[in-house]
């Protein structure tokens, strides 16, 4: 499966544990990484020497993203919250 354009999920749903450029803390689930363009959604340093292998062995599948950006959405807020029970919690 190829990357879906102007869909991002992968790099807003789930939380990054490690420090990735522009976020040394990570980031929370369902935050926008710093490195996303707002208006396309793509990736500012992908391919680049510093893109984070966190997010080079993130690939395209069906069972992660849907057919939309809405499915990805639910997929992985899903799996997110499955994998890490104090997401969600107030």
């Amino acid at each position: 499966m190829k990357c879906r354009s102007n869909c991002g999920m992968c790099c807003i749903a789930p939380s990054i544990i490690q420090a990735i450029p522009g976020m040394p803390q990570g980031k929370k689930a369902g935050e926008m990484c710093v490195n996303m363009d707002p208006e396309d959604f793509s990736c500012g340093i992908w391919g680049q020497e510093n893109y984070p292998a966190f997010c080079h062995s993130f690939q395209p599948e069906e069972a992660f993203c849907g057919h939309s950006q809405d499915e990805a959405e639910q997929i992985l807020t899903l799996m997110e919250a499955e994998t890490h029970p104090e997401f969600g919690r107030t």
